[in-house]
């Protein structure tokens, strides 16, 4: 193959008579030329012009000098990450371009991946439990709220850790604790992987992000401070307190329990965890019962109306600060398990029949056999609905 060679040549023009000799090259694929006076100038510039033509080649010389700029800055750039090639940021790049042609918005997935879940995906998988499912479904729609507009695929690593940092209990206002937060990491991480199958993301910002951990074992109340939160309670908010803390029942389903759902003859609360498998029948243990019976309505909202308010000046009476996250159920299950010794039944009073994992990683905290007598023979005093019969010092 003939090499190029760019060469000088004579130039005459009669407008531009000082001028007489002409290099012609091209340059970012276009014809260029450039006229000297002197023949020594122009051999300079076509020598520098074929050295450049060696070095590069045809499709070097001819590219545009503005990519090449870019090219110089993309290899700068990409220093700090030793290996990595300019092609390889342009394929993930047109990864993520890919991604969001093809993304949903949030809303869209958080439906899709609880569909999913109730599905039964093969001849050896079930679909998830029902208390998953509404675990699942609170705490995505959490995250629906604050991002479901937006497409899953622009959805950042530094914008999940944002928010998960600034969550916050929607009933008492605070922080949540780490163990919490990182419940919510979990479940969104499910939510991203399932986009990543279904090309809604080129990745799991979720991966990158160090899950909030904290004491594996959640706090729960003392027999103290269960006592006095009891006795500061108003007769508005202690239905709701006293069942958390002697049924066990979850946040949400307090929420929708009514009066109606208190069986007094069997003693016995039906739970309805909003699905169709979901409904069981927690025991009404007899101290619960003496706090329950002066109370009683025939119907009526169990949580109520202006919770925060009730619920907070109990607490803040009680000294009961700061509040523990799910102390009530956490201290349910801790006490009942303790005192009554065997991990089946408790696990059948707090919906967690399939095996022992979440119980024993949860719910059990060292609470002695005595404490744990004690709790269980909490009372209203007699005479008074806000005298517990109780001795502090044992």
């Amino acid at each position: 193959m003939r090499r190029l060679k760019i060469k000088v040549r004579k130039y005459s023009d009669e407008s531009r008579p000082n001028l007489r000799f002409v290099v012609g090259y091209r340059e970012a694929g276009a014809r260029k030329r450039r006229f000297f006076e002197a023949k020594e100038p122009a051999n300079a510039f076509a020598a520098f012009k074929n050295a450049e033509l060696a070095r590069n080649g045809v499709e070097g010389a001819e590219f545009p000098t503005a990519l090449r700029v870019m090219a110089q800055n993309a290899v700068e750039a990409l220093k700090p990450f030793p290996g990595e090639t300019i092609t390889d940021a342009i394929q993930h790049y047109v990864a993520h371009l890919k991604a969001i042609k093809q993304s949903i918005e949030v809303a869209a997935l958080m439906d899709a991946v609880i569909a999913e879940k109730k599905k039964a995906c093969g001849k050896k998988q079930r679909p998830a439990s029902p208390d998953y499912i509404v675990d699942l479904t609170v705490r995505l729609g959490r995250f629906n709220k604050a991002f479901g507009k937006r497409l899953v695929a622009t959805i950042t690593k530094q914008e999940i850790e944002k928010w998960l940092k600034e969550l916050k209990d929607e009933k008492q206002g605070e922080n949540l604790s780490p163990q919490s937060r990182g419940n919510y990491a979990r479940a969104l991480g499910v939510a991203f992987s399932y986009a990543v199958e279904c090309g809604y993301a080129p990745g799991n910002p979720i991966k990158e992000i160090k899950k909030p951990t904290g004491d594996s074992k959640p706090e729960i109340l003392s027999v103290e401070q269960t006592a006095r939160l009891l006795e500061s309670a108003s007769p508005e908010i202690l239905p709701y307190i006293a069942i958390g803390a002697f049924a066990g029942l979850r946040a949400s389903e307090l929420e929708r329990l009514d009066w109606r759902d208190i069986d007094f003859e069997e003693n016995e609360i039906a739970v309805n965890s909003e699905s169709k498998t979901g409904e069981r029948h927690v025991d009404v243990l007899p101290n619960l019962r003496e706090w329950l019976l002066p109370l009683r309505k025939h119907t009526g909202k169990i949580t109520p109306e202006n919770f925060r308010r009730h619920f907070d000046e109990a607490r803040e009476a009680a000294g009961v600060l700061p509040w523990p996250s799910n102390a009530l159920r956490h201290s349910f299950g801790s006490y009942h398990l303790k005192h009554f010794g065997n991990d089946a039944q408790t696990r059948l009073q707090m919906g967690h029949w399939r095996d022992s994992t979440v119980l024993f990683a949860n719910y059990r905290r060292a609470v002695t056999r005595g404490n744990a007598e004690r709790y269980w023979n909490i009372r209203p005093a007699k005479a008074s609905k806000k005298i517990v019969q109780l001795v502090a010092q044992h």
